[in-house]
């Protein structure tokens, strides 16, 4: 009973910590992302019994809390944006969904393949599982609160380009993800049955689902929230429905057999836009981000534990020099190909492929595919290096995201 005690002892912190935090380090180079990691290895080495999370063992757990935790925060970043919808004001959502992510898929793949010697089914899924930009981690990144609409034109580019790329890429990675479990179910070879069926059903219908289903169920949700003349919900603004939202769009969309990620953040964004001024939104988004913010003080926490008990011992050079690759080179180089030509200032053209912040989504995305195919011979490597990358990450990017953004907000009010 002590250590059951003590787990609840430390939850209770953690959570306290969740909500005291925020405002402690929101000017400096620290993120609390990386309070909660720092945290999870410190406590994992004191010598003190308490359990580490093993996700090879512990799959279906990881799989479904990181899911979770994912759809929520897409819900908030989708309920965050701005900017009304459209080809020329997401122009740059568009270039990194289309240009950088297929590169970097193709250059993580490559080079995990000579690197690790993996066979390329393996070499495919960490790429898949690692291509995406998180829409988790480095609030300093992302959009912020939602506004009353009159600023929306004005939506500063960089945080807004990550934000939108971050909420929809999950269309793009997942076929990637399901593309390397059918190629290991193939044996590793490459047949026009199977590549076939994965390009109708995997990269076209789903995405093309996924899509559908998230503006029905936002045009719905965004009539029951503001014109419904027996129950309009935004009278009562109690923001645990957002979480009903969520839930509805993705298991909807899961059901119909839709890619549901891209659903909960086409309907946060035509929710959104139902009514756009309307203050309903900042309390859905206040509730999805608390509820984003402790499940990922949690699954961060974990991770460190894990990191410091055998993720670091199971992680081969070549397998932390292909992390260091990826954020340091081929997601810089495959964003910096992507926003050729686009209007932007080189700064913040240099800002935007920079931060590709790998974080929660990837471990989903690689808990998912370890389900799903015969990946288990690899398992702890995949698990090594994901989790390896997502530290690099959250260290680089949380203490560099709040000086340089903060160097791009003074520019900017210089210039205007």
């Amino acid at each position: 009973m002590t250590l059951v005690h003590g787990i609840y002892a430390a939850a209770g912190i953690g959570i306290l910590m969740a909500a005291v935090l925020p405002p402690l380090v929101r000017r400096r180079p620290f993120s609390i992302p990386m309070v909660f990691l720092l945290a999870g290895a410190a406590i994992a080495l004191l010598p003190l019994g308490v359990p580490v999370v093993d996700p090879v063992r512990d799959r279906v757990w990881v799989e479904h809390v990181t899911e979770v935790c994912v759809i929520v925060s897409l819900m908030g970043a989708g309920l965050a944006i701005d900017r009304p919808f459209g080809w020329r004001t997401w122009a740059g959502a568009w270039r990194f969904l289309g240009l950088a992510l297929p590169l970097t898929v193709g250059g993580v793949a490559l080079l995990g393949g000579w690197l690790m010697g993996w066979p390329p089914a393996v070499a495919l899924l960490l790429a898949g599982a690692l291509a995406p930009t998180d829409p988790v981690l480095a609030a300093e990144v992302r959009v912020g609160e939602p506004t009353s609409g009159d600023d929306e034109e004005d939506e500063e580019e960089v945080r807004f380009t990550l934000t939108s790329e971050a909420g929809l890429n999950d269309g793009l990675a997942m076929p990637f993800v399901l593309a390397a479990v059918a190629l290991a179910a193939a044996g590793g070879g490459w047949s026009a049955g199977w590549v076939g069926h994965w390009l109708l059903a995997d990269v076209l219908m789903r995405a093309v689902v996924g899509l559908v289903a998230g503006v029905a169920v936002g045009r719905l949700l965004g009539r029951l929230f503001f014109r419904s003349r027996h129950a309009r919900l935004s009278q009562q603004m109690e923001g645990f429905t957002a979480l009903g939202a969520t839930f509805t769009a993705y298991g909807l969309t899961e059901l119909l057999h839709g890619y549901g990620f891209l659903a909960v953040f086409v309907a946060a964004c035509t929710i959104r836009g139902a009514e756009r001024s309307h203050g309903y939104h900042q309390v859905l988004h206040g509730f999805s981000e608390q509820i984003e913010r402790l499940l990922t003080a949690v699954l961060l926490f974990l991770l460190g534990g894990y990191l410091v008990a055998d993720g670091l011992a199971d992680l081969p050079w070549q397998g932390a020099l292909l992390g260091l690759a990826l954020i340091l080179v081929i997601r810089p180089a495959a964003g910096a190909a992507a926003q050729l030509g686009f209007p932007a200032g080189p700064r913040e053209r240099a800002v935007t492929a920079l931060f590709g912040i790998r974080g929660i989504g990837s471990l989903f995305y690689l808990a998912y595919a370890l389900g799903e195919g015969p990946f288990t011979r690899y398992a702890d490597e995949l698990w090594a290096v994901t989790a390896f990358t997502v530290l690099v990450s959250v260290l680089l990017h949380g203490a560099t995201a709040t000086p340089v953004i903060r160097h791009l907000d003074r520019r900017r009010e210089r210039v205007s």
